[in-house]
């Protein structure tokens, strides 16, 4: 359903504000479910995915087809794609999330101050959670599982290129939650309404309690500039590896590699390669060949396609490139002067999410992760592991590059917010 004359944006935007209102209703019968109803309605989410995988593959391929003749990219091709193998993960995710500790109730800190009043700041649900994100059916999943754990109502708008597929998920995912007793309005989406109804859901104020817009640049920037709604804003992923002098070549291969290659269309892949000017010469040459095999497309600066072995071809990289989240087989590679240069091009550059050092030097490990400032600094180890479950948090409803309330991976905890119990003995202010 879209914006027409039959369905004008006011009659939308009453639409949305009617699905903030069962999802708040929802959301309190939620907060006072033990955790143990809320680890069954997980294991039940699971359940349904899996019992019902041919269903929304079926539905994934209409999506497919559909990017395909629209010219859609092949890397976020791979990101819409669910296979059985891809939905049995995801279901896995919810099983495993179900085995966290519940951060409800976990008594951040308390004292009993000197006139006997006993405080406790502990974690509650935020309520309502808004998600606006683009072509990445999981997370429709992972979206609905850190809620539901979390003690949150979850409202979804899942863009036009997943429709089909978030689509057939959002039914089984509410058929399951009614199975187990629970409100099935835990878990809406907006996508009926098209762009209009993100809109609305931006502007929902008092209703929803917090909005993750998670996909690009142009989507992150629109919710962070026109949203009413409190925002936690998710960063695209111009993650950079840079290879010290030091390095151990046999170390800094394979870190590229995963780094780059496991996943293209991801925001932890790497886009841009930083070689140090000594290592240059013992690295480039085999590090480029590698690529090169990998199917991977280098926007060389004049030092580095100077290194490149007979054969493999490489691109004149422009200032363009150091700005770019490919999403694709391409990464843009610059041998730099020293750390100081390396610390410089990414502070220029970087969107602020994952940065990854590969040196032997203690100092320079130490430095970079002093002098950066991005979510996460990975030392000797692939920028892939920015990843809520790679930290041990369950699936993540996005990586956050702000620093205000949550940064890095946000899982359970980030979707929870304090309050203060204060228990006196008819105590009164003097």
């Amino acid at each position: 359903m879209t914006t027409t004359a039959a369905h004008p944006a006011a009659e939308v935007s009453e639409q949305v504000l009617a699905v903030a209102r069962r999802a708040k209703d929802a959301s309190r019968a939620l907060a006072v479910a033990t955790r143990g109803t809320k680890d069954a309605a997980l294991h039940a989410l699971a359940d349904a995915l899996v019992a019902q995988s041919d269903r929304i593959v079926t539905a994934n391929a209409d999506d497919l087809d559909r990017g395909r003749a629209d010219g859609t990219s092949a890397g976020l091709l791979d990101r819409l794609a669910l296979t059985p193998e891809r939905i049995g993960a995801i279901a896995a995710a919810l099983r495993d999330l179900a085995a966290l500790p519940d951060p409800v109730g976990e008594v951040v800190r308390g004292s009993t101050l000197p006139n006997g009043l006993r405080l406790r700041q502990v974690r509650v649900p935020m309520g309502v959670v808004g998600m606006i994100y683009e072509a990445r059916p999981n997370v429709t999943v992972d979206a609905a599982g850190l809620a539901l754990k979390s003690g949150n109502a979850v409202i979804l708008r899942g863009g036009s290129a997943a429709a089909r597929s978030n689509e057939v998920i959002v039914d089984v995912l509410r058929e399951a939650l009614e199975a187990q007793g629970l409100p099935a309005d835990l878990v809406q989406s907006i996508d009926a309404w098209g762009r209009p109804g993100g809109v609305a859901l931006m502007h929902a104020r008092g209703l929803v309690d917090v909005l993750v817009p998670r996909g690009g640049a142009d989507l992150i920037r629109t919710v962070v500039r026109e949203a009413t709604v409190p925002v936690i804003e998710t960063g695209v992923g111009n993650c950079h590896v840079y290879v010290d002098a030091s390095a151990d070549p046999a170390v800094a291969l394979p870190i590229l590699l995963n780094s780059k290659t496991q996943r293209v269309g991801v925001c932890n892949a790497a886009e841009t390669l930083l070689v140090h000017r000594d290592a240059a010469a013992g690295f480039l040459p085999s590090a480029l060949a590698a690529l090169g095999e990998a199917g991977v497309t280098v926007h060389a600066d004049d030092a580095s396609a100077a290194l490149a072995p007979a054969g493999v071809t490489v691109v004149a990289a422009t200032e363009e490139d150091w700005a770019t989240e490919y999403l694709s087989l391409d990464l843009a590679v610059r041998v730099v002067d020293d750390l100081d240069a390396a610390i410089e091009h990414i502070r220029t550059w970087t969107s602020g999410h994952t940065e990854a050092i590969v040196t032997r030097d203690l100092a320079s490990s130490e430095r970079f992760v002093a002098e950066l400032d991005s979510a996460a600094i990975m030392v000797n180890a692939s920028t892939r592991f920015t990843d809520g479950g790679e930290f041990g948090l369950g699936a993540e409803i996005g990586i956050s590059t702000q620093k205000l309330h949550a940064r890095g991976p946000m899982g359970l905890a980030e979707l929870t917010t304090t309050k203060w119990i204060v228990q006196g003995d008819g105590h009164v202010r003097p």
